[in-house]
């Protein structure tokens, strides 16, 4: 019995219960990508400013969290109070500056996030051709690293357009992956039934 007709025999023992709430599961979690990508594809820019906001949310709770650290922690020495402190007011200066202009904080997530990828695909490229000693596929091996090099030195040059490209591409995959789910959810256990 192969592992495929294995799975159908074992959805065809599954409860007609169980396999309406997978169904409700999978549609729901379809549903959600599919509009929060479908938000994201038309209002890049309001739903990119509500991601900054999350953010400034964060830090807000972080430097609330750490100041209490430093005052309250009774365990930790004199320098480990004083730099909880201090990076609880770095946090809170952070979200009350990111509240202060949720746009611009977006932007300079974007740039930052932009960065970040840049920096990273660079670093894995570097990597790739460092072990090209070990590779099986030489040939595909330079050609990714080349690949993932120009990419990420693209982005470090231009980062807030390339986290938009980014930004565009998620969307565009929460959009694909939720029509998918949906699909999923109506045709899961549908042989079943």
């Amino acid at each position: 019995m192969t592992s495929a007709s294995s799975f159908e025999e074992d959805l065809r023992k599954l409860d007609k219960t169980v396999i309406n709430t997978i169904r409700g599961a999978l549609g729901v979690s379809g549903l959600v990508s599919l509009v929060i990508g479908v938000v994201m594809l038309a209002w890049p820019v309001k739903t990119a400013t509500v991601v900054a906001g999350f953010v400034a949310v964060y830090a807000l709770i972080a430097g609330v969290a750490n100041i209490a650290l430093g005052i309250f922690s009774r365990k930790l020495g004199g320098w480990a109070r004083v730099g909880y402190l201090v990076l609880g007011v770095v946090f809170l200066i952070t979200g009350v500056l990111a509240f202060a202009n949720l746009q611009t904080a977006a932007g300079a997530l974007a740039v930052l996030v932009g960065l970040v990828v840049g920096f990273t695909w660079i670093i894995e490229g570097v990597v790739a051709l460092a072990l090209i000693g070990d590779s099986p596929s030489k040939l595909w091996t330079v050609i990714y690293a080349i690949i993932t090099v120009v990419a990420g030195a693209v982005l470090m040059t231009s980062p807030l357009w390339g986290a938009a490209i980014l930004w565009l591409l998620l969307g565009i995959s929460l959009v694909v992956f939720g029509v998918v789910q949906v699909i999923r959810a109506f045709r899961f256990g549908a042989k079943t039934a």
